[in-house]
């Protein structure tokens, strides 16, 4: 279970504990479980404004699955991180909002986080995640919009993933090329959010971590 293990890496996936099978590339992915002692512990609830340009995000505790990721490079807003749990290599890019806004304001949250994990020991390539920060209303769906194109995005726990996995190349690819990423959701509570993630660096990052996982 690899969110045990990053999130572990939030991604169900980007949870490290990492599933052992491939998503299907056609269907909905199974909902990724998210054991609570993969989640960071945060004691207070901390702001999501994104650390200055050029500092990296320090990725959630349970992001490497008890392994310590090294980070390979930072590109703008985005970290590139490899780690190796359970002897599997695992490379992900990281980053925080630049902003966030919540409806009602000002409503406490843990801090969010996005993701693009890629895992070569499951043929995963480039899977994109949300960390949003705080339990997400359930059976409620959520989007992320990109370069004019609005992805709807299924929800567990505090994970956001691509409803359709066969739209998820050109996500990434939107990614790419885009200024910001903007995710929606609403939390158990009611509490609407928006947290925009810039986009500068990423592309970067994602050709960073594809040469490290290659090795």
């Amino acid at each position: 279970m690899w969110r045990v293990l990053i999130l572990a890496l939030m991604t169900g996936a980007v949870a490290w504990g990492i599933t052992d099978s491939a998503r299907a590339q056609t269907a909905q992915p199974a909902p990724k479980v998210v054991p609570k002692a993969a989640i960071p512990s945060v004691n207070t609830a901390a702001k999501t404004a994104a650390k200055p340009e050029g500092k990296p995000a320090t990725p959630p505790a349970a992001v490497a699955g008890g392994a310590e990721p090294t980070l390979i490079g930072q590109f703008g807003t985005w970290g590139a991180y490899s780690a190796t749990p359970n002897g599997k290599k695992v490379c992900f890019a990281l980053a925080k909002p630049s902003s966030s806004k919540t409806n009602p304001p000002n409503r406490p949250r843990d801090p969010a986080y996005a993701f693009v994990s890629t895992r070569p020991s499951e043929k995963v390539n480039n899977e994109v995640s949300v960390m949003i920060g705080y339990a997400l209303k359930p059976g409620s769906e959520s989007s992320v919009e990109v370069g004019g194109a609005a992805f709807a995005m299924y929800t567990q726990g505090d994970g956001l993933w691509i409803k359709n996995a066969a739209e998820e190349d050109r996500m990434v690819e939107a990614m790419r090329k885009s200024a910001d990423l903007v995710v929606k959701g609403v939390s158990a509570k009611g509490t609407e959010t928006t947290d925009t993630f810039s986009l500068k660096g990423l592309a970067q990052a994602l050709d960073r971590i594809a040469q490290d996982c290659r090795r």
